[in-house]
């Protein structure tokens, strides 16, 4: 392992990572460490000290639970589904491969942070009786399981600007996620008859009027505080599509609370 090769790529990504690494340079980590212990040891010592740089901040451990959280809901939501065996054959392997990357999702984080123990309501407070026996539901529950997590993660960005190696995690789930919103959607629209529904979200029209509270604020046209209206003659409904809108935890918390017990 060559110690310092690591630390000078690290700081071509970081340019701030050997301030950041306490004692990492050249002769900081040398005189520190005996060159018998470097030989033997380096991993483990670079290690420690890496972990320590890139501590994750409170505001950076809270969100991660919540996405946890979120996480575990969509994980055991898709085992369930497949464990039940209602799927249609054409859409398994899709449904499956969702299941997969949301399995992947909870050990990573599970890492992060430790694990949770959670129980579910299907019924979604006494609104459904046949989550997993009849796949029309099912897809339904999966597209704003699917669409909630896409906008709650962009509504976390903002709270680990201060741990960028956290937010890159994190928007790189968050784009995993829209993919998957993306694909149950197109299932969706197929399964309900529902051509008015797209892979990505129009408006604030919402698949799912039970939920409805998923999708209020995606009509938004101003980005970057510019309003985009009338921007190229493109129509208010192309400007919202081009765009994920956040959501705040409060709202996240309130519209996933029923699938809790």
């Amino acid at each position: 392992m060559d110690i310092f090769k690591i630390i000078d790529e690290l700081t071509k990504i970081d340019g701030d990572a050997v301030g950041r690494i306490e004692h990492a340079s050249r002769r900081h980590f040398m005189n520190r460490v005996s060159s018998k212990l470097a030989t033997v040891a380096a991993p483990m010592v670079f290690g420690t000290i890496l972990n320590k740089a890139y501590a994750q901040s409170a505001a950076a451990v809270d969100v991660l639970k919540f996405a946890l959280t979120l996480e575990y809901l969509e994980d055991a939501f898709y085992k369930e589904g497949i464990k039940a065996g209602k799927i249609p054959a054409q859409y398994l392997t899709s449904i499956t491969q969702i299941s997969k990357h949301e399995a992947q999702h909870v050990a990573y984080l599970e890492a992060a942070v430790g694990k949770m123990t959670l129980s579910y309501d299907w019924t979604y407070g006494g609104k459904l009786t046949d989550t997993f026996t009849n796949f029309s539901t099912f897809i339904t529950v999966a597209c704003a399981l699917e669409d909630t997590g896409v906008r709650a993660y962009k509504g976390q960005a903002g709270a680990l600007m201060m741990d960028p190696a956290i937010l890159k995690v994190a928007l790189q789930v968050h784009s995993v996620e829209a993919r998957h919103a993306a694909q149950v959607r197109r299932i969706f629209a197929v399964v309900n008859s529902s051509a008015a529904t797209k892979g990505w979200i129009t408006g604030n029209q919402s698949p799912i009027p039970l939920v409805q509270a998923v999708y209020d604020g995606e009509e938004n046209l101003t980005q970057g505080g510019v309003n985009l209206k009338g921007l190229a003659g493109k129509s208010d409904a192309a400007i919202s599509e081009a765009f994920d809108e956040t959501l705040p935890k409060a709202t996240v918390l309130a519209i996933a609370g029923p699938f809790f017990k």
